[in-house]
């Protein structure tokens, strides 16, 4: 019986072990999630799909016009009549082939329009990569700021209750009335309250970031982990632009559609001309035996020479243009906005850091100490926790503006330059 109970024991332990090694998953870094979001997110494989089938009608635009073969049996005698009738006697049998031959660098051309598109479609499928990395992002930061304030909020209220603990013993040596015991364990509701609220909303941030990644990890298993804190380099506003203009997937796309939009009006030029048609033909033909011979059609284009095709693609040049100016405006406006926002915060972090969060602790505990001595009235102690807790979540809140507002330079310029 011992050496079942014994057998037992080793096989729950092992089953425990196996059990941990299974469920506990390594917190993420912000490089993992990027990584596992571009392999999963449906709407970057979605965008990914379209992309080829760009490149599939690059091969569809330089495909030569098929040639033309026709078979005519003329001159059929079915009818019956005198003495030399012959249904197939005097029968006409012709073969012809004819191919359509395209001039001006036509196939060229199609060729390029398809390719032009293939690159504005690649840099639509980066720029749906750049606002999507914003995004996950800001979920990702979300569960920064979340796990943040579920860390303060327990940390508060660990504190508050060593405190209480001091308190009821002071309330049992009579230092301390009822009323004021009972005012302090009320007010440890505030604190319980914030730590449901902030393990709720770090469940939702977990949530919507396992979204983006298309991931059905349990909750409770899922976690990422990340610094949160500020830094106050930025590089300068020049430095910044220049990088936008050099790195937006979106201006990129638009220089590209200008330089379709050529392409396009070339080709417009071209199809206006004149594509001949050259054709060969065998047959028989009674009473000469066999034949051949060879022609060319060329289409008389006295009314059609795709005017309003050339005046379209050349209106469309100067409309690419004009969208191409606006963007360029709207990438330095994006910039701009994105570094002001950041220097702003980094502005109101600076004090906070150096200044208000230790005169935040210090009068805490000073007050607290007072308090617990009989130097210190309740209020005054109820005060300075109050006040620890609002400058601990206004620190806790800009840094989480800091990273948004990081972010957010990120996708004005196009690229992590403040990771």
């Amino acid at each position: 019986m011992k050496c079942f109970l014994r057998r037992l024991f080793f096989m729950l332990l092992a089953a425990a072990t196996f059990s941990t090694g299974v469920f506990a998953q390594q917190a993420l870094t912000w490089q993992q999630v990027q990584d596992r979001f571009a392999t999963a997110n449906p709407f970057l494989l979605a965008g990914q799909v379209g992309i080829e089938e760009a490149r599939a009608q690059e091969i569809t635009a330089y495909l030569r016009p098929n040639p033309s073969l026709g078979l005519t049996a003329d001159q059929l005698n079915p009818f019956p009549g005198g003495p030399s009738h012959s249904t197939f006697g005097d029968v006409l049998s012709v073969a012809t082939v004819s191919y359509l031959h395209e001039r001006r660098r036509k196939r060229e051309l199609r060729l390029e329009s398809a390719q032009d598109n293939t690159k504005i479609t690649t840099s639509g499928q980066a720029d749906l990569t750049r606002n999507l990395l914003f995004t996950l992002r800001g979920a990702f930061v979300q569960i920064l700021h979340e796990k943040a304030v579920l860390a303060l909020a327990k940390e508060i209220l660990a504190y508050y209750d060593h405190l209480l603990d001091v308190n009821r013993d002071r309330y049992k040596a009579g230092a301390i009335a009822q009323v004021d015991l009972d005012r302090l364990e009320i007010q440890r509701v505030q604190y319980e309250s914030d730590l449901q609220t902030a393990e709720v909303n770090l469940r939702t941030a977990k949530i919507q970031l396992l979204q983006l990644l298309n991931d059905r990890t349990p909750v409770k298993q899922f976690d990422v982990s990340g610094p949160y804190d500020f830094s106050a380099d930025v590089q300068d506003l020049a430095t910044l632009r220049q990088i936008a203009l050099d790195t937006r997937p979106d201006l990129l796309a638009a220089i590209q559609t200008t330089e379709k939009a050529r392409n396009d009006y070339q080709l417009a030029v071209a199809n206006g001309s004149t594509d001949p048609t050259f054709s060969f033909d065998a047959g028989r033909n009674p009473p000469i035996d066999q034949y051949i011979g060879v022609g060319v059609t060329i289409p008389l284009r006295i009314f059609d020479h795709n005017q309003g095709e050339k005046l379209r693609t050349k209106l469309d040049i100067q409309r690419s243009e004009r969208l191409t100016e606006a963007t360029r405006a709207q990438v330095f406006n994006d910039v701009d906005s994105a570094h002001a926002t950041l220097m702003s915060t980094v502005i109101l972090l600076k004090p906070y850091k150096e200044h208000y969060l230790p005169q935040a602790s210090r009068i805490r505990d000073t007050i607290s100490f007072s308090y617990e001595h009989g130097a210190a009235s309740l209020l005054d102690f109820l005060s300075a926790q109050a006040d620890y807790r609002s400058v601990q979540l206004s620190y806790l809140n800009l840094i989480s503006s800091y990273l948004v507002a990081a972010s957010q330079l990120n996708l004005a310029v196009g690229r992590e330059v403040i990771p």
